[in-house]
């Protein structure tokens, strides 16, 4: 029932038009002192060093069969050999998200697969041909190999001086042991030799590898982060593609929505106004028939079905306001809000900052949201009042319900906060939920803003 947004200032969120700020863990020791020590440090050094051999073995059956094909373009040979190629990169492709899903903590989803128009072997090489994922899978696997040498170079070298130097002074023992002198040789000529020998020495070496030690760690993030910018670039599938896909997830999740409301309303009038004006038109013809014999009868029971009016005349009200209130056409979402907290059975304060009205789809839909999450306020919060906040942050209409109930509400759990989720991401927009056990419960729902 209500939003993930850090501290409890109006401003901060307005500031941020965000989705929620995380509580840091709190550690004993600095970030630059676990740095070195933590799985991620290892997991992402792992990831380097097995670049490079495997990059070695993607680039050569890359290169050599890409020549071939290329090569054998003057006849029909090459066709097929390159789109066998293509579809070899992929699968290095897929090899290398579940290494980056692994080691880097990266999840990179799978490009569309390749499909034919007709099914048979020539219409799968055309289409592997044409497919832009195709040749970003080839390109990975060329430019990968350049980069893995010098990131395998540089981090190996950092990481094996760093930590040889910080522990010098635990294996030192090993030249006057083995080799006859007094440790690692600094400088030597034909006169002079300096060698790290000496307690000072020891300690200074060991320093030097300290630093090494903590600076590498964010040297091979650094390095890592070009790993991820490629993984990512060449190996997903393509922005258009993503957004398409979106798109009909999003489509499919409105058309469900309007069936859904369909489906309601067809109940609603079925089991509420329908069924009492039925009954209405039974009593009214009962009390025609009465009219001559029993007139003080059917006067009662004209008395009863003038009742009846009123309230299927309320439901019909009721069910109107539900499909879209006449207020919020003719007055904005101030006025339209203003009567929802009406009816909410807590006190609810209600504060609209908007310097204009948003487009007639996301007004709608921010009133629908706020009914919604009122209505969660007055069935399951247990809340002694309640705050409506509505602002514009930016291209975002921000919406804020708030109530001081006993919290515990999770959309995760497929209740009609899930419901809500699914409608605002139809619209590209955001339901963020902060509702700790005994509350207080906060939740923001960002939309689009379209003029």
């Amino acid at each position: 029932m209500a939003t993930a947004y850090g501290p409890d200032t109006r401003d901060h969120q307005r500031s941020g038009a965000g989705h929620g700020d995380r509580t840091p863990v709190k550690h004993f020791f600095p970030a630059a002192l676990r740095a070195p020590v933590e799985g991620r440090t290892w997991r992402e050094f792992t990831y380097l060093m097995l670049s490079l051999p495997i990059s070695l073995v993607l680039f050569a059956f890359s290169i050599s069969l890409t020549s071939l094909g290329i090569g054998m373009l003057i006849t029909f040979l090459g066709v097929p050999i390159l789109a066998g190629t293509l579809a070899m990169c992929r699968g290095f492709g897929a090899v290398e998200r579940t290494r980056a899903r692994g080691l880097l903590k990266l999840d990179v989803a799978a490009p569309a697969p390749v499909r034919g128009r007709t099914g048979g072997a020539m219409s799968w090489v055309g289409a592997m041909l044409k497919s832009g994922a195709s040749w970003r899978h080839l390109l990975y696997t060329l430019l990968h190999l350049p980069w893995a040498v010098f990131a395998f170079g540089v981090s190996l070298t950092l990481w094996s001086f760093g930590w040889s130097a910080l522990t010098y002074p635990l294996w030192h023992w090993i030249f006057p042991a083995y080799v006859g002198v007094g440790g690692i040789q600094l400088y030597g000529d034909r006169g002079h030799t300096v060698y790290l020998d000496s307690g000072l020495e020891l300690g200074l070496t060991s320093a030097v590898g300290l630093g090494f030690v903590l600076v590498t760690p964010w040297i091979i993030r650094g390095l890592v982060s070009v790993d991820r910018v490629m993984v990512a670039g060449l190996l997903g599938p393509s922005r258009l593609a993503t957004r398409v896909s979106e798109l009909e997830s999003d489509r499919g999740v409105v058309v469900d929505t309007a069936a859904a409301d369909l489906r309601r309303i067809e109940r609603d009038l079925h089991d509420g106004a329908q069924a009492r004006l039925v009954a209405l038109a039974m009593d009214l013809g009962l009390a025609k028939e009465k009219l001559t014999d029993d007139p003080e009868a059917a006067a009662r029971m004209v008395d009863e079905a003038h009742g009846e009016v009123k309230v299927a005349l309320q439901e019909l009200r009721d069910l109107a306001r539900g499909i879209h209130p006449a207020v919020l056409t003719d007055r904005g979402l101030d006025a339209a809000l203003s009567a929802i907290a009406s009816r909410c059975t807590v006190p609810v304060t209600v504060e609209v900052d908007l310097a204009a009205r948003p487009a007639q789809a996301i007004e709608g839909i921010a009133y629908f949201t706020v009914s919604e999450l009122l209505q969660n306020v007055s069935k399951h919060a247990r809340a002694t009042r309640a705050s409506v906040d509505v602002w514009r942050a930016g291209d975002r209409l921000m919406l804020q319900v708030t109530d001081d109930g006993r919290g515990g509400a999770d959309p995760s759990a497929g209740s009609g906060l899930a419901g809500l989720t699914e409608r605002l991401e139809a619209v590209d927009g955001v339901l963020v939920v902060d509702s700790p056990q005994g509350g207080p419960t906060r939740v923001t729902a960002e939309l689009p803003w379209r003029g």
